[in-house]
């Protein structure tokens, strides 16, 4: 049977008792109108590339304890065969806007392409329409809810509104999907010297944030989210009630496996979903005591990092938080539930 004949028979909401698509009863209703935001978000990624950003917006998006205050589009490494064009950033911001309209949101946050390009290492015209926007969020005046700068892929903007305005590293915390292994917390582990793909898309951007600034990071390394995991089957089962979108979603993930497959590489049947553990670093913290309490971390000096991505032994600064496993149990369920329920679900 066709994929989406079967996906019309898969219609109910699990434990919810809900039916995909219809009106919420007033009880569901009400529960849901209690959840209201917590924190401020920023989200910055590379939607123009590896679809696992298009999975961590939709999420993103259908969390009702988070505001999404700005969407960056971000640029990816030139000649990228993601996107091999010289509007990488634009064609994100773009796929933003068209994952806001399919989800048919009543409010769609600003969405704004940022540089097209890496931070030069002159630091000459870093500043860009995007940055200017960072600034002006960071500057709002909200101290009951904390702002958080969720970056999936580089740092390029966060770099350049900080250089901009320096006062925003206390004002926002960054949720950092990226950065090379720390050997020390993997004893034993074979120690990876290649550098990690996010660092490398803009590594004057990451120097900088990392060697120079005052934010607050909290970061998933290359171990850590390549272990955000999903099969195949679990894919098409769990986005089976989220109708248009969650065909919209799958249909990402069988492009970037046939791209790959004409470029004679078989990527199995896993896809790593490694920019969702930003949702459950931000919308998914614990009730009581607000945290991201169901996944580990240690805290660190934030290292300084060298030119080629790595770290600079012997260096140390202000405290981060390094993430070492994530709760996917809560991330995958809390997403499909989500999805199931939107109106592009209809």
């Amino acid at each position: 049977m066709p994929l989406m004949q079967n996906w019309a028979r898969r219609r109910v909401l699990g434990g919810l008792g809900l039916t995909c698509g219809a009106a919420l009863a007033p009880w569901q209703q009400a529960a849901l109108a209690a959840i209201t935001p917590r924190q401020r978000i920023i989200i910055d990624n590379d939607l123009g590339g590896d679809p696992d950003g298009l999975f961590q917006l939709a999420h993103h998006l259908a969390s009702p304890s988070v505001e999404i205050a700005l969407i960056v589009g971000s640029h990816l490494h030139e000649k990228e065969p993601f996107d091999g064009s010289a509007q990488q950033a634009q064609h994100a911001a773009e796929r933003a806007q068209e994952l806001a309209g399919l989800m048919r949101l009543d409010h769609v946050p600003p969405i704004v392409a940022g540089r097209e390009k890496a931070l030069g290492p002159d630091r000459a015209g870093w500043t860009s329409p995007a940055s200017q926007r960072i600034v002006a969020e960071a500057l709002k005046a909200d101290s009951h809810r904390p702002l958080f700068y969720a970056a999936g892929a580089s740092l390029t903007e966060l770099a350049a509104a900080h250089r901009l305005d320096p006062r925003i590293g206390k004002l926002l915390k960054l949720a950092w999907i990226g950065g090379m292994e720390h050997p020390e917390l993997n004893p034993g582990v074979p120690a990876r010297t290649d550098p990690e793909y996010n660092t490398t898309i803009d590594i004057t951007a990451a120097r900088y944030i990392f060697n120079e600034s005052d934010i607050e990071i909290w970061q998933v390394p290359r171990d850590t989210y390549r272990r955000v995991l999903i099969s195949h089957a679990e894919l098409e089962q769990g986005l089976a009630p989220a109708g248009r979108l969650g065909a919209f979603l799958l249909a990402q993930v069988d492009r970037i496996g046939t791209l790959a497959g004409g470029a004679g590489l078989n990527i199995g049947e896993t896809y790593i979903l490694g920019d969702s553990p930003l949702v459950t670093l931000t919308a998914l913290q614990s009730s009581f005591e607000a945290d991201s309490s169901s996944s580990d971390y240690v805290v660190k000096p934030t290292p300084s990092i060298d030119d080629k991505g790595a770290y600079v032994p012997g260096s140390g600064g202000r405290p981060m938080r390094v993430y070492r496993s994530i709760d996917t149990r809560l991330t995958f369920a809390d997403m499909f539930a989500k999805l199931a329920r939107s109106k592009a679900a209809a």
